[in-house]
């Protein structure tokens, strides 16, 4: 399949979403979007450098992957590039993400729980 324009106008809208869900679909990217969701302004590089311990041009590739797909935009300012969230919703959705995630969570807590109330179970 040829590589085609992240949001080319001809393609059907669940592709341009699904390519979101991969562009975000590693962690060290949810965690460059958590600083910068954190720090409510344009964060440089090196403070991104500094919070997440990811080689420079790894997190330069994840960088380049998240403003491919507009999740993110950048400014340089003489030798320093400030990265901020491209759109206000995506702190929304890294909540969402969070409290979904809590709520799956709690949920098998309680399984474990009740499985571990069960009587006993002697092997034959």
């Amino acid at each position: 399949m040829p590589d085609r324009v992240p949001n080319a106008p001809d393609r059907p809208l669940y592709e341009i979403k699904a390519n979101l869900f991969k562009a975000l679909a590693h962690p060290a990217r949810i965690r460059v979007l958590e600083i910068l969701s954190a720090g409510g302004q344009p964060t440089p590089v090196s403070e991104i450098l500094a919070q997440t311990d990811i080689e420079p041009t790894l997190l330069s590739q994840h960088l380049a992957v998240l403003k491919r797909h507009h999740v993110v935009t950048s400014d340089r300012v003489g030798n320093a590039v400030f990265y901020r969230l491209a759109h206000p919703k995506i702190s929304e959705l890294l909540v969402i993400a969070r409290v979904f995630l809590a709520d799956t969570l709690g949920a098998q807590r309680d399984q474990l729980k009740a499985l571990r109330s069960l009587p006993p179970v002697q092997p034959r």
